[in-house]
């Protein structure tokens, strides 16, 4: 369990990366707005490592930080980020779902109710991003309806999650 828990530090950071080369696309494209809602997701994303790294540590695990790799940064349009984004909060609830299983195989009833907070969080991430996505593919992607819509991502703000 320790070792998937590692792994899965090792991903929360790695999404903490991408989103934050996300955040730097979009405000060298000028949506200073959309910016800061991806930077808001690299705060959740470190966060929830952390929630993992406390969490393993509470439990007496050893914590291995994991080598990182470094995001791809090339998109064409917003459309296309948070078609990613969408993509790649699926493969991280896939993940999560991964754990859980494991820890019921395991028969590791804190690590299963632990992981409950994660698979809540990721029944929202994907809804939030999907409210997005459709938004952009209503607006087109441009005219007026992308100002007020960069003007709306950011109000965004950070709420850490709560400790273990």
């Amino acid at each position: 369990m320790a070792t998937a828990l590692n792994e899965q530090i090792k991903w929360e950071m790695y999404s903490a990366n991408l989103y934050l080369a996300m955040s730097a696309y979009l405000q060298d494209a000028g949506l200073t707005g959309f910016s800061h809602w991806m930077r808001i997701q690299y705060q959740e994303e470190t966060a929830h490592a952390l929630k993992f790294y406390d969490f393993l540590l509470s439990r007496g695990g050893q914590v291995t930080m994991l080598s990182i790799d470094a995001p791809d940064a090339n998109w064409s349009n917003i459309l296309e980020i948070f078609e990613e984004t969408l993509s790649h909060e699926q493969e991280v609830t896939r993940r999560i779902n991964e754990l859980v299983h494991l820890a019921k195989e395991e028969r590791d009833f804190a690590t299963d109710i632990f992981l409950q907070w994660f698979v809540t969080e990721q029944v929202e991430e994907e809804e939030s991003v999907k409210d997005i996505i459709s938004k952009l593919r209503m607006i087109k992607g441009e005219g007026q309806g992308m100002l007020v819509l960069d003007k709306d991502m950011s109000a965004r703000t950070f709420t850490p999650p709560p400790a273990n």
